[in-house]
């Protein structure tokens, strides 16, 4: 299976933090599944960060490459599709997430339930 994590659960694993569902914790890490971060997401916590609003590991791209999951980038296709998806979601990250997930066959790995309104496999996280 592929997983492509949401930002939350990025995090929450990075810091291994017990708010991340067990079912996803183990599914992530699942030696079976790939486990991609969208770039989309890298420039998410990093604004999130700049701005105060979120604590997020120093040298982030390095520790999720540590963490053995690759980072998905973006495509012009991907931003093609993300930008003419119906308006269920204002998120541009997460409309990324999910023309992202809709590419590589992926399963998006969030609490946010915004992604099912687009038809995305969601495994809580």
């Amino acid at each position: 299976m592929i997983l492509l994590l949401d930002a939350h659960a990025v995090l929450w694993w990075l810091a291994d933090d017990p708010d991340l569902d067990p079912v996803a914790r183990s599914a992530i890490a699942d030696p079976t599944n790939d486990v991609l971060v969208s770039a989309a997401t890298i420039l998410e916590i990093a604004i999130k960060q700049a701005l105060g609003k979120l604590a997020a590991p120093a040298g982030l791209v390095a520790a999720v490459e540590e963490a053995g999951f690759d980072v998905l980038p973006i495509t012009g296709r991907d931003a093609e599709s993300a930008g003419t998806l119906k308006a269920h979601h204002r998120d541009p990250f997460d409309r990324m997430l999910v023309a992202q997930a809709d590419r590589v066959g992926a399963v998006v790995v969030s609490r946010d339930r915004a992604f099912l309104a687009y038809g995305a496999e969601v495994l809580p996280a």
